[in-house]
């Protein structure tokens, strides 16, 4: 489980995971910014004070309370060779007592998309989650013409389980979205997408 003072802090080849920083609003404003048109396609609206630095300062708060509450893993994924950000992955929803799970988000801005820097964040946080927290199994969701990041989820071992109908908001419509888990002792089949 995670400590209530405990600091998460994840190391890949190429990155470091760790947890937002009041510090960290103009580079995750900029790439926000510099990313727009092709965040957009995928994400939820926007608010109209999205970027702002109190916003940002409320993105701040929510991780560190989410922590604390083990109910959240919110991390940035820092390049160490410049200290750069390159996106966010979110383990969220965690479930304690029988379910013993979490859902998966992420992001990655549009200067680092295909770089391979979302894998390494995927399983780090995966293997984190199983080992270090103790989850069962992680779920995560995505639009299903949406194949770069149903072949992500897919390479980092998750398996298609279905479609939820309407199952989020996206970019200011009901959306289905695919459901994928990955499932600490998983001995299902791969599927192919192409």
């Amino acid at each position: 489980m995670l400590a209530r003072k405990r600091k998460v802090r994840l190391e890949t080849e190429r990155l470091t995971l760790r947890p937002p920083e009041h510090g960290d609003w103009r580079g995750w404003s900029e790439l926000r910014h510099q990313s727009r048109e092709f965040l957009t396609p995928w994400e939820p609206t926007w608010a109209d004070d999205h970027l702002s630095r109190k916003a940002f300062t409320n993105r701040v708060y929510w991780s560190q309370r989410s922590i604390a509450n083990q109910t959240a893993l919110p991390l940035f994924l820092i390049r160490r060779e410049d200290q750069q950000l390159v996106g966010a992955i979110t383990l969220d929803n965690i479930r304690r007592g029988p379910a013993q799970s979490g859902t998966t988000g992420y992001w990655t801005g549009e200067k680092f998309a295909r770089m391979g820097y979302m894998r390494e964040a995927i399983l780090a946080v995966v293997h984190y989650a199983f080992v270090d927290l103790d989850l069962s199994r992680i779920e995560a969701g995505c639009l299903p013409e949406n194949a770069p990041s149903r072949r992500l989820l897919e390479s980092c071992g998750y398996k298609y389980e279905g479609v939820a109908q309407s199952y989020l908001q996206i970019n200011g419509r009901w959306r289905n979205h695919v459901l994928y888990a990955n499932l600490r002792a998983d001995r299902r089949g791969r599927t192919d997408v192409g």
